[in-house]
């Protein structure tokens, strides 16, 4: 699709609508901005912001009964 005839269904539109084919159009920008500049999680990123509890392995009291 040629640049002329986009330009010319977008005069076309009323004003309202051709805001929101604005908007359209920077979230597309963003968005094919965002794909080239995918960040990859290193190894050890998250270290320290997960806690085990001490008694992590201890049986749960609810089935002491079937042990």
């Amino acid at each position: 699709m040629s640049s002329l005839s986009i330009q010319t269904k977008i005069d076309s539109l009323p004003e309202n609508l051709k805001q929101e084919v604005v908007d359209f159009i920077d979230f597309l920008v963003e968005k094919s901005h965002a794909k080239k500049e995918k960040k990859v999680p290193k190894a050890g990123s998250a270290k320290g912001l997960i806690k085990m509890s001490p008694d992590f392995d201890e049986p749960l009291e609810e089935f002491k009964a079937y042990m």
